[in-house]
């Protein structure tokens, strides 16, 4: 029963994402097909690589021919991200047994979203909740971007703005996260940080430093954080 009850809730969780993910999967697989790829590359990237805004511009680089270095590098910077991701959900996932790689895998933006909140009902099973949430959103990207790759190849599209539709989930996101929270402090952190740095490095190298300095002050205002929101709830 609490399996059941575990699986529902996981998947009603997950429905924002499907919306995204499928859309955007749609999107990926469009743009991948008219590169002059077939949809087995669209299953294959969207079931071994599974990082969305990896794989839109993996299109670019696969299409320009870029060196396996060049590849390894951008990969790194794009997706350097997720070793904050991972910091902080070292607690949560750490009884998870032997779907644990797979969780870690699995850990997009958006997954990280849902499960890294504690507000969970009782009759949750924390574990199998991570397990079916990451599931979830996994199927949606694959279906996505198969359909998207059989759309490409059926249809002729004009693929200008479609590489947007990552960010568009992105400020989706951070809107839902905005109005589900009350203390506000970490969302103007990180769009301060951000900005100062995107001021500072440029677009093309303000990622991993504003995740570096976001993550040293969420630590370092950590308890003033918990606090405020002790008193807000």
């Amino acid at each position: 029963m609490q399996k059941n009850k575990t699986l529902k809730y996981a998947f009603f969780k997950s429905i924002p994402v499907m919306a995204g993910y499928i859309v955007l999967g749609i999107g990926f697989g469009i743009l991948l097909y008219d590169k002059g790829y077939s949809y087995w590359w669209a299953l294959a990237m969207s079931t071994f690589i599974y990082a969305g805004s990896m794989q839109y511009i993996g299109i670019e680089l696969l299409s320009s021919g870029a060196s396996f270095i060049s590849i390894a590098l951008v990969t790194l910077l794009v997706n350097a991200r997720h070793i904050f991701y991972g910091i902080s959900m070292l607690e949560n996932y750490k009884n998870t047994g032997k779907f644990k790689p797979y969780l870690i895998a699995a850990l997009t933006d958006e997954t990280y979203s849902l499960v890294c909140g504690n507000d969970f009902p009782d009759y949750i099973d924390k574990r199998k909740y991570y397990l079916y949430l990451s599931l979830f959103n996994h199927f949606y990207w694959i279906l996505g971007s198969f359909i998207g790759s059989i759309l490409g190849s059926t249809f002729s599209f004009n693929t200008k703005g479609i590489d947007f539709s990552m960010t568009a989930l992105f400020v989706i996101i951070f809107v839902e996260q905005w109005e589900k929270n009350k203390n506000h402090l970490p969302a103007m952190l990180g769009l301060i940080i951000s900005i100062l740095c995107l001021l500072i490095f440029g677009k093309s190298n303000f990622l991993i430093p504003a995740m570096v300095l976001i993550s040293l002050s969420l630590i370092f205002l950590r308890k003033f954080i918990n606090k405020k929101e002790e008193n807000d709830a």
